[in-house]
């Protein structure tokens, strides 16, 4: 019995020190990752007026709450350490005392009008929208943003990019660290000018969004029948990114934000080429022409994987007890008016792509289901049949 107790501690011991060495190498290989890590605890000044004066007034309420901090817990320690029992010493016995209840009171006010002052100045600061040098409305969709340059007539929907959206699918493979600036980079960002005061009008089409950027000092809510202002002037060219800050359904946390601040006559050549961009495109997506089976196909297989695949999966087979399969499903083998009706407006999770998608990207998704995923309705939709609805 002693002896087999030995070999089963023997056989503990020798394994003691594998483990050791796997802890060891296990904690050695976050190394790297630990030495690239963002260390920093402290707000970012930004490269705007308003969030630079943020920044601001948090240092100063933070330097005032150190000085209390110290003062307070100072005192507190140096009379634990003084005045303690085992060096005799005695609780005084008085009551009150006019000088110290004054100081006490005129203390905290005066630290509050310290703080009041910058406050309110900043606040007021952030609310002063007029004089703009141009205004751009933000319309926060499930879950997308569209923007409209009222002053410039460009107008556009900006997206998850691609290869995040690629990345964030079930079963997709992909790992998110190989992808650069993963769920925070966008298809089309909003594009601004450098030194110019921008008038940002935020509502939404259909729940409440957020629109948010750090380093801009811009957060304000989107709520739908209201319209918010808030402005921000960017000083420094470069690419700013944020995200929707309001919890807006499933697919929130693929709603990013991304600002590009370019010089103003890089600004206005931009808006030039989207112009243009513009012209090219609905020229080349024109409802009223017929369109072939081939060409519905190919855009609609786009359109799917950009919008529809998230919910429905590539494969067309949904997310059994969340989304329903499209395959072999009642409403891409049935009725073709029932199928366009249910992508126009929506039901239950189902959202509304009426407001969002043009009759083209439509027809061809409609198109490209009826056709795919071993649905053989064989139905070719016209982009003039779903602009009619």
């Amino acid at each position: 019995m002693s002896q087999a107790r030995g070999q089963t501690m023997g056989r503990g011991t020798r394994k003691f020190p594998r483990s050791m060495a796997q802890l060891i190498t296990a904690l050695l290989s976050l190394c790297p990752a630990i030495a690239s890590a963002d260390w920093a605890l402290n707000m970012r000044p930004g490269v705007t007026p308003n969030s630079q004066g943020i920044y601001h007034l948090h240092m100063i309420v933070l330097w005032i709450c150190v000085v209390i901090g110290v003062l307070v817990f100072g005192v507190m320690f140096y009379s634990i350490l003084h005045f303690r029992k085992s060096r005799g010493a005695r609780a005084a016995h008085f009551h009150e005392n006019t000088t110290v209840e004054i100081v006490w009171t005129l203390i905290p006010f005066v630290i509050l009008v310290c703080v009041a002052v910058p406050a309110t100045r900043t606040l007021i600061a952030m609310e002063s929208t007029g004089n703009a040098d141009m205004t751009i409305k933000a319309t926060g969709y499930q879950w997308r943003w569209h923007y409209d340059y009222l002053d410039q007539g460009v107008s556009f929907f900006s997206v998850l990019a691609e290869k995040s959206n690629e990345a964030r699918q079930p079963r997709s493979g992909i790992d998110p660290h190989t992808v650069e600036n993963y769920l925070l980079d966008v298809d089309q960002p909003l594009v601004v000018p450098v030194g110019k005061k921008v008038r940002l009008l935020t509502t939404a089409n259909d729940v409440i969004h957020a629109w948010w950027v750090p380093e801009l000092g811009v957060k304000r809510d989107a709520i739908p029948g209201f319209i918010n202002e808030s402005w921000f002037k960017v000083e420094t060219p470069g690419t700013y990114r944020g995200q929707c800050a309001e919890l807006c359904g499933k697919d929130h946390g693929f709603m990013p934000i991304v600002v590009v601040a370019k010089e103003e006559g890089e600004f206005n050549k931009w808006v030039e080429d989207k112009k243009a961009a513009a012209l090219a495109e609905a020229a080349a997506n024109d409802p009223n022409r017929e369109w072939k089976k081939e060409e519905l196909m190919a855009k609609g297989a786009e359109v799917y994987t950009k919008n529809c695949a998230v919910c429905h999966q590539a494969d067309g087979k949904g997310v059994p007890g969340n989304f329903p399969a499209l395959a072999g499903s009642e409403i891409a083998n049935g009725n073709v008016d029932d199928h366009i009706d249910r992508v126009l407006f929506g039901k239950n999770q189902m959202p509304a792509w009426k407001e969002t998608l043009s009759p083209v990207e439509i027809a061809a998704v409609i198109t490209y289901e009826r056709n795919s995923f071993g649905n053989t309705a064989g139905d070719v939709v016209q982009p003039k049949k779903v602009a009619e609805y």
